[in-house]
């Protein structure tokens, strides 16, 4: 049994968008100078609240708004312990999923087995039956195309409005960006906010279309492939498109063999993701001074106002 690279190119697109949502949002937190390893934690938020007010509503748009608000919600908890009361921002990252795993397992109890309402596709049945490149580029829902028109957004503000020079200032050195007058709290907590809520939006789009119910830990890791995905990228917003395209890509071989009865392990055809991720951070550190040269230099770093 062959397979079909229509098909294969249709779910590596989807089986991308969540990954490439959260770290679209990472990228923008990092990009200012915050550290925020809860991704994985707002993720599974965002999908659980989501998927409840989707089937409390019918409606998969007011799921994916509420998935948005869930890990904005869970993000505003990091960002209130980093940026005021100066916790460790690894230590509080890593607190915020191990609490979000535990949230959503609480919040989801009552939803596993439940299907949610269906996402329509954009575009008509018409344009969908165009012969491969009407199920490439015409057979996905609005979320797909906004996750790209975001990347489209994310990198035209970092680097052709005030506002991304502002943000990327106070992500190079927030003391000098403190000295011009420029509130650098508020600066960064807007930015963790937008980075919770796109995590949230993709772990809704996980439990709303690409898996599509709600099971207990059901992010599996995307959270983490997300922020490595961040450095993979080198911090631009471009790079972090191929790099979520580049796992999803896997992913869906990987599941595509398996339907096709490949002699290969199933254990290693599930880990192949990961492996290739890994793999590739390796490559891409293996160069440290580059790495180190496109990182924000105030990654990590607590920023306390001295006057």
């Amino acid at each position: 049994m062959g397979i079909d690279p229509v098909t294969l190119i249709v779910a590596l697109i989807g089986a991308s968008t969540p990954i490439l949502l959260a770290a679209i949002g990472e990228l923008v937190v990092e990009k200012s100078g915050v550290l925020n390893l809860g991704v994985e934690g707002m993720m599974i938020v965002g999908a659980v609240s989501g998927f409840i007010i989707a089937i409390n509503t019918g409606s998969p748009w007011l799921g994916f708004a509420a998935g948005a608000v869930g890990g904005a919600g869970l993000s505003l908890i990091f960002a209130l312990l980093t940026q005021y009361l100066l916790s460790n921002q690894v230590a509080t990252g890593l607190a915020l999923t191990l609490f979000g795993l535990g949230l959503s397992s609480l919040m989801g109890e009552a939803y596993t087995g439940i299907n949610p309402p269906l996402t329509p596709d954009l575009f008509p049945q018409a344009l969908r039956d165009i012969p491969v490149a009407g199920p490439i580029l015409f057979g996905h829902d609005l979320v797909i195309y906004l996750s790209i028109l975001l990347v489209a957004g994310v990198w035209y503000a970092l680097h052709h409005t005030r506002m991304g020079l502002i943000l990327r200032a106070v992500g190079e050195s927030h003391d000098a960006a403190h000295a011009l007058g420029y509130k650098v709290i508020r600066i960064r907590i807007c930015a963790i906010l937008f980075g919770g809520a796109c995590a949230g939006l993709g772990g809704a789009y996980l439990s709303l279309v690409r898996v599509p119910s709600w099971t207990e830990g059901m992010t599996a890791g995307a959270g983490w492939i997300a922020l490595a995905i961040v450095v993979f990228a080198s911090w631009k917003p471009w790079r972090a498109l191929i790099g979520a395209y580049l796992f999803g890509g896997i992913a869906a071989l990987q599941l595509r063999l398996q339907a096709a009865e490949i002699n290969i392990p199933v254990m290693f055809l599930d880990m192949s993701p990961y492996l290739v991720t890994i793999i590739v951070l390796v490559i891409i550190s293996s160069d440290r001074g580059r790495a180190a040269l496109n990182a924000p230099a105030a990654l990590g770093k607590v920023f306390h106002a001295s006057g």
